[in-house]
């Protein structure tokens, strides 16, 4: 409700019927006055503030003290008292993707300088590949650099050891081409049984590709490569809401009572629980970082344990079954639910490919 003045005239000005009360019985619009003074406008956006963060925390307590009420409740009909599940999902998962964006950036990788190594650079590149051979001692590239870097006859630069060390961004066992051109030519005298698929042949060009193209630059590679991926990671949960609902309709197919739809607002509050939860764990690891205090450790997997617990709970108060079938549908649940999860990220990892 606005908190303007009611119109003293009973016509609705949306579709002219007669308003008993404050609002119109036909097409809902609120009967109020049109004209609004700034301060009237300011007090409107500072009310419908409170009365969002109200609803937000409320339902935030109930989904956090009684697993599975919230959901239940509101499939009941009792839904003045707590935030609608589509409008909370879309607030807490922005917050939860600006967090993981902000604190998952990608590293860059090692460089080398573009000019002869001074003295100091060889001396420090020299201890490196030592201890990398110490920790490695089957490392044949970091024993070839370090013969090259012993060797102070010869200048070298960076060129000559990125030539040595750099590898493929991507691989895939068997094709070792350097060119597109090199794998059409290898595909064409090939017999028809034995060529790649449509498919293959698309993930294989762009792989070869953007290994050619980002070789000097692996660690831009890795940045456009990983940005690509991660961006689509809120579109891969929100694909995966449908399928986690009808794993549950499936699991609870001989329940008549229950509905599509209210699977998927049980999916959503999880879900809800499942972004606040890592908000949580994301929160516990950087403090940790900075602070170093032990029990903080201990709090990063005490979440990813407190986790399936409420999914059980969840599941247990909601759909009101025993324990041992709630707990058959749970295990479930899970085993399907990671299979989709699964197939999800391949898709959208085989996507992140084909786009790049």
């Amino acid at each position: 409700m606005s908190h303007q003045l009611e119109r003293k005239e009973k016509n609705c000005l949306n579709c002219g019927s007669t308003v008993i009360g404050r609002y119109c019985h036909v097409c809902g619009q609120e009967n109020v006055q049109t004209k609004e003074s700034f301060w009237s406008l300011t007090k409107h956006f500072i009310f419908d503030l409170f009365h969002f963060d109200g609803k937000f925390f409320h339902t935030l307590g109930y989904i956090f003290a009684k697993p599975g009420l919230v959901p239940k409740e509101y499939c009941k009909g009792k839904r003045a008292s707590f935030l609608h599940p589509i409008r909370m999902y879309l607030f807490t998962s922005a917050v939860f993707f600006l967090v993981f964006f902000a604190i998952n950036s990608p590293s860059t990788g090692k460089k080398y300088p573009a000019d002869k190594l001074t003295k100091k650079e060889r001396v420090e590149t020299l201890g490196e590949y030592r201890e990398r051979l110490q920790n490695n001692p089957k490392d044949t590239t970091a024993q070839k650099i370090i013969t090259l870097l012993t060797d102070t006859t010869k200048e070298i630069t960076g060129d000559d050891l990125f030539a040595l060390d750099s590898k493929n961004i991507f691989t895939i066992t068997g094709y070792n081409y350097s060119t597109v051109e090199q794998y059409d030519s290898a595909q064409r005298d090939l017999l028809p049984a034995k060529k790649d698929g449509w498919l293959k042949r698309l993930l294989v060009r762009k792989v070869i590709a953007f290994n050619r193209k980002y070789k000097e630059q692996p660690d831009e590679a890795s940045k456009i490569f990983w940005e690509s991926f991660v961006h689509r990671l809120p579109y891969m949960l929100f694909l995966s809401l449908p399928f986690f609902a009808l794993i549950l309709q499936a699991l609870y197919a001989r329940r008549k009572t229950f509905y599509y739809s209210d699977h998927a607002i049980f999916t959503i509050y999880h879900y809800i629980l499942s972004f606040l939860l890592l908000l949580i764990f994301f929160a516990v690891s950087t403090l940790n970082q900075r602070i170093g205090w032990k029990p903080l450790s201990v709090l990063g997997p005490v979440v990813f344990v407190v986790w399936p617990v409420y999914l059980w709970l969840e599941m247990k108060t909601f759909y009101s079954q025993g324990w041992l079938k709630t707990t058959i549908k749970f295990a479930l649940l899970n085993v399907l639910g990671l299979l989709i999860m699964l197939l999800l990220f391949l898709f959208f990892l085989l996507f992140s490919i084909v786009e790049l």
